[in-house]
């Protein structure tokens, strides 16, 4: 999984996995999400995301199952 903030054009890639990006599906006027082929989704991108979300600090924690 990567997360990028673009700076300067405020936007926000969460890529889930790298994959072939079979569609690009908007789910708002500011947010898409990528799929592949098979529907399973691959990424996220969030514009104006500075305004939609607290970017100042990212919070990573993994629970053992």
């Amino acid at each position: 999984m990567k997360i990028k903030y673009f700076q300067d054009t405020d936007t926000l890639y969460i890529e889930f996995k790298a994959a072939a990006v079979g569609e690009t599906r908007d789910l708002d006027d500011d947010t898409q999400i990528d799929v592949d082929a098979h529907g399973n989704l691959c990424a996220i991108t969030v514009e104006h995301a500075s305004r939609r979300a607290d970017l100042s600090a990212v919070d990573y924690e993994q629970v053992a199952a």
